[in-house]
């Protein structure tokens, strides 16, 4: 199979590189193969380029100049998505926002800061804590994951049962639009109370345009952490357990699930942390706030735990306890590597009283595929992750993954939740939208998109099902729909680079 990959036009090149710098314009095809695919491996789109701005002044003018030459871009950050959301569909121009790494402003008084959209999440709280504050947001990526993809993406992570996720935590977006035109959005912009245009943009996934400066609300950090691991000897015991911690009228600020085929990876790999192989499922449970009381919060979850099955329940209050609790449940993914070389990470949400009887569903959906399914999740708001390990250059597993994968989708839309809780729709669930949403609500959705970007060029492909895109003439015959410059370039596909992968649905 030969996938035509369109070259970039000599004009738009000498452009891009006057605006950037040659340094910051990548073409080779060997270089480019680092922006074929996110963190959802399945999936391999190549870019016909990939521009590196260095603030807002220069994104805009790279936006203006791509939408002048009528080609789609997406924009990228770290690339650590997990739904395909950051792909080069119909051959675009990535828009990476690495070198807009920059904390531009810490107003401490009213704990706020300006970020460039390249920040990496954790480093963002390395830089208020001296000061006692810290960004809550913490997706499971965040050593790596940037801001700008947490705007995309609304991101979550294992203290968002307490915390909230990203879009509760935004006051103002500066945002490049699909035509390099440059507003702001949020409480010192166009948002006066009649419209929620920040709020809009957040979980966008990069369809309205690109987020070049973020305002962002910080928190105090909190007095107090206790943290406790159950061990179990049933997964649905764990699960049990996260809905008795609930019922007790506890919040936790998190309620993390780790099963067996997980534990074993990381106690297998460099960065084993003591879980007992043994089990069938570890719980993380961490509350934290002031001081009193938290001690008797713990203490009854810790009752629950055992009330549930728990084998054992451990404790830690100092920093460093604390982060061998953690140890496993944040290096999951990371050991996932050792078990096969390629990882679909679905993300469905249920209601935490199907959690037990879903997870059943989902191991028997591996057992009938002959799939490896391992599972690492946001159990205290049912968001769940089931890690299914395979092989893409085996076209036979590939197509038993995305059967498997549609499977787990609909028991989880059944069981009265829904397709994504934290990770987006992007490329991967797409065709899944229809499962959640009427055909009237998919063409508003699509209405709104149009809004922003009424040419269709910005991170085509995405969110929306083809069938909705493709039926708007106005879309339709959009740059976006194909290719907009003269000259294609040779793809061979191998195995290791195609634009979508046996058995997909792109």
């Amino acid at each position: 199979m030969i996938t035509k990959v369109p070259r970039l036009a000599a004009g738009l090149a000498e452009e891009l590189i006057r605006i950037v710098g040659a340094d910051a314009v990548i073409t080779d095809p060997a270089r480019l193969m680092v922006y074929e695919s996110d963190g959802l491996t399945a999936y391999r789109c190549p870019p016909r380029a990939a521009v590196l701005p260095r603030d807002g002044d220069e994104t805009a003018r790279v936006v203006r100049a791509i939408a002048q030459a009528g080609v789609p871009f997406v924009a990228r950050g770290s690339g650590t998505g997990l739904s395909g959301g950051a792909l080069a569909v119909d051959g675009a121009v990535v828009v990476c926002t690495a070198r807009m790494n920059r904390i531009l402003e810490l107003d401490l008084h009213n704990r706020r800061a300006r970020v460039q959209p390249g920040v990496v999440n954790a480093h963002l709280t390395a830089a208020t804590r001296p000061h006692g504050l810290y960004y809550a947001p913490d997706p499971s990526s965040q050593s790596a994951c940037t801001i700008g993809g947490n705007v995309a993406e609304n991101s979550g992570g294992p203290h968002c049962l307490k915390y909230g996720v990203t879009s509760r935590y935004i006051r103002g977006l500066d945002v490049v639009l699909p035509d390099g035109s440059r507003v702001y959005l949020g409480d010192r912009g166009f948002d006066t109370g009649e419209l929620d245009l920040a709020g809009l943009f957040v979980g966008s996934e990069g369809c309205f345009g690109i987020a070049v400066e973020v305002d962002v609300e910080l928190l105090p950090l909190p007095q107090a952490t206790h943290t406790l691991l159950g061990i179990f000897e049933r997964l649905e015991d764990a699960g049990r357990a996260v809905t008795a911690i609930i019922a007790h009228g506890l919040l936790p600020a998190a309620l993390e699930i780790i099963d067996q085929a997980t534990i074993r990876a990381v106690e297998e790999s460099i960065f084993a942390a003591g879980y007992p192989t043994d089990a069938a499922a570890a719980l993380v449970v961490e509350f934290d706030g002031i001081e009193a009381g938290l001690e008797a919060e713990a203490a009854h979850a810790e009752a629950a735990c055992l009330e549930c099955g728990a084998r054992e329940v451990r404790r830690a209050t100092s920093a460093e306890a604390r982060a061998a609790l953690w140890k496993g449940r944040k290096k999951a993914f990371g050991a996932m590597g050792r078990i096969a070389p390629d990882l679909l990470v679905q993300d469905a949400t249920v209601p935490r009283t199907q959690l037990p009887d879903v997870l059943a569903k989902i191991a028997g959906i591996g057992e009938r595929y002959d799939l490896r399914v391992a599972n690492v999740f946001h159990a205290g708001d049912g968001n769940l992750h089931p890690n299914i390990l395979f092989d893409r250059r085996d076209e036979t597993e590939m197509e038993r993954v995305e059967r498997a994968s549609k499977e787990i989708m609909r028991i989880c839309v059944e069981a009265g939740g829904t397709i994504t809780g934290e990770h987006g729709v992007g490329l991967d669930k797409r065709d899944y939208m229809a499962l959640i949403h009427s055909e009237d609500t998919l063409r508003a959705m699509e209405s709104v998109r149009r809004v922003f970007d009424p040419r269709g060029v910005c991170n085509p492909g995405k969110v929306l099902p083809e069938w909705i895109r493709g039926a708007d003439p106005a879309i339709a015959g959009a740059p976006g729909a194909g290719p907009a410059d003269a000259g294609q370039a040779e793809v061979g596909t191998d195995g290791t680079r195609k634009a979508v992968p046996a058995g997909a649905t792109a």
